[in-house]
């Protein structure tokens, strides 16, 4: 059973891509018995499941890639791979190793396959539907992996049966963007949202070493793909109603599911010694349901432990000057860009210490200024390797060989970004800034939401499950504003309020100013917690397009460099990115604009 299952699923990755011929042509015809075959058996559906999640290995480092290189808070270097660099100068042609449509396609006919054969309708003695988990886990599988090939090539072919034969892969498919493309896949997770449990399988011995990691951290939870699909699709009061129910329910319907108090701060105010419990949390592959485990990690793809077996993941390579498979010394291909260092010691960092506000100076030195997350997950300094002095630079957000997508923080900050463009500004910069329970939220919310009270009551963090937490420090806190996860106390922060411009005397033209102002706050926050993590060129990417607005991301990637190195980055980058077609992946002239 175990080897048809393979060869089923090993045949399926084998279809090549195109002009729709290209994009399904078979290879190879070992498959033609498949229309016949029934999933039908818990080793059939296990054996499917983690056949498609080794098709998704070769997705891993290049959603991290493709979301970061393209930005604005990395920037090559003289040791850069050609085909990193052509991604980072939006220069990629068919041959480049980041830009194969076929990889998105083999998942998502994998999981066509599945879905197409699973019997869904067995049960179990108890009148249990017997693989309704597995099924909805490979829905999940299927529509991350049609998000990120339509946000990487913008318009693409949609197929939602299996491509089994000839005929089959020579038909022409309907294309679609990104709007219509989370459309469908909303309808499609929307009925499966009753039972978000998914299976532990055990040891998987495909994953060798791995089997003694938690299972569930490798699958996408329907609610929170909710979210983002509605996020993407400016369905904003939708989003920001699954972000809630994740967030809400992910430990269970009574026990929280906070923004943590992990933070790099400040011991003193002599600006000499700073702690750093945030580092580590966000890097632990830890699964856990009780509300003292503070751990980050929602997803993620794991890779295989040796190179030569064909998904080994180059993060670790590209961001640390040591070689993890030599031990030995190398120039790294990605480092922070002048325009992370800018924004990182822009903000003010606000200290409290018996009660009197303190703010740290801005002449520290070693990238102390400012906010200390960068300096809490990079670290640069010289050394001697084979009798040179060289530079060695080390980034501890990739120190493990699995691919790290998504934590707990991005859940937050996309729940503030939801109430936002839904018409809460003040909702969402509580988030920000202090933390939510519903005191804050009675407190300083609703007050100026009055109209909008029934929707605002279907939110509710529970005082004594959220404890917010202040300068003084009491017994039990739990929530904290994600900014003050780097930056100190900041709604103590004279310099960190909510935007409010005093010409504005209508209360509608005012909340559209701070929309937008609390945007560009959530836009920043996001680079300082999720620097390097592959989330920036995206993020960029959605708010430019929610405005209407291609320099949104244009002036950002220019200034990569600085201000003062705009014209710079314009000659190297040889496509106009105020125009927004020029963001997206092309292959074969068959894929994207």
């Amino acid at each position: 059973m175990k080897k048809i299952i393979f060869s089923i699923f090993a045949c399926a990755g084998l279809f090549t891509l195109g002009s729709c011929a290209d994009f399904f042509e078979q290879e190879s015809d070992h498959v033609a018995f498949a229309e016949d075959y029934k999933l039908n058996h818990a080793t059939d559906t296990i054996y499917g499941v983690t056949g498609i999640l080794n098709k998704m290995q070769k997705l891993a480092d290049r959603t991290i890639i493709l979301g970061e290189a393209r930005a604005d808070l990395v920037d090559i270097t003289n040791a850069t791979a050609a085909d990193l660099r052509e991604v980072a100068l939006f220069n990629v042609d068919d041959e480049n190793v980041y830009n194969n449509p076929r990889d998105y396609y083999a998942v998502i006919n994998n999981c066509n396959y599945f879905l197409a054969t699973v019997d869904t309708a067995l049960i179990n003695s108890r009148n249990e539907q017997i693989f309704k988990r597995e099924y909805a886990v490979v829905k999940g599988f299927r529509a991350w992996t049609y998000l990120q090939l339509v946000l990487n090539y913008g318009s693409v072919p949609f197929v939602t049966e299996p491509i089994l034969t000839k005929i089959d892969a020579e038909k022409q498919y309907e294309r679609k963007g990104i709007q219509e493309v989370c459309d469908w896949f909303i309808q499609d997770l929307t009925p499966l949202t009753s039972d978000e449990y998914l299976l532990r399988y055990g040891d998987i011995p495909m994953y060798g070493t791995i089997r003694n990691t938690d299972s569930r951290l490798f699958y996408f939870p329907t609610a929170l793909l909710l979210g983002e699909l509605n996020l993407w699709a400016g369905h904003y009061r939708e989003a920001a109603q699954w972000y809630y129910r994740y967030l809400t329910t992910r430990n269970g319907s009574n026990v929280a599911y906070t923004t943590t108090m992990n933070r790099v701060e400040w011991v003193n105010s002599n600006w000499q010694v700073y702690s750093n419990r945030w580092s580590q949390s966000i890097v632990r592959e830890v699964y856990s349901l009780d509300p003292n485990n503070d751990s980050e990690l929602i997803t993620m793809i794991p890779a295989d432990s040796i190179p030569s077996e064909g998904n080994f993941s180059q993060l670790r390579n590209i961001f640390n000057s040591m070689d993890v498979t030599t031990g030995e010394y190398h120039e790294v291909q990605l480092v922070p860009s002048n325009s992370l260092f800018n924004l990182s010691e822009s903000q003010v960092y606000c200290y409290v210490e018996d009660r009197d506000t303190l703010y740290v100076p801005n002449n520290l030195d070693d990238h102390m200024t400012g906010d200390l997350r960068l300096s809490g997950s990079w670290d640069t300094r010289q050394t001697v390797y084979n009798s040179q002095r060289v530079e060695y630079q080390s980034v501890n957000k990739y120190s493990s060989r699995n691919v790290h997508l998504w934590r707990r923080q991005m859940v937050w900050l996309h729940f503030a970004e939801a109430l936002n463009r839904a018409g809460y500004p003040r909702f969402a910069y509580q988030i920000l800034a202090r933390g939510l329970s519903n005191q804050v939220i009675q407190s300083e919310v609703i007050p100026y939401y009055r109209n909008d009270s029934v929707y605002l009551s279907t939110f509710s963090f529970p005082n004594e499950r959220y404890q917010v937490a202040t300068p003084v420090g009491t017994f039990g806190e739990n929530m904290q504003g994600i900014h003050s996860r780097g930056s100190g106390w900041s709604y103590c922060n004279a310099y960190y309020q909510m935007p409010v411009d005093t010409l504005i005397t209508d209360s509608l033209q005012q909340i559209q100013y701070q929309i937008e102002a609390v945007e560009n706050m959530i836009v920043d926050e996001g680079a300082l917690e999720f620097a390097f993590e592959g989330l920036r060129f995206y993020d960029l990417m959605r708010v430019a397009l929610r405005r209407g607005d291609p320099s949104f991301l244009a002036n950002r990637v220019y200034g990569r460099r600085g201000d003062d190195q705009r014209d710079v980055m314009r000659s190297l980058i040889p496509v106009d990115l105020n125009n927004s077609n020029n963001w997206f992946l092309k292959w074969n002239g068959q894929i994207g604009f």
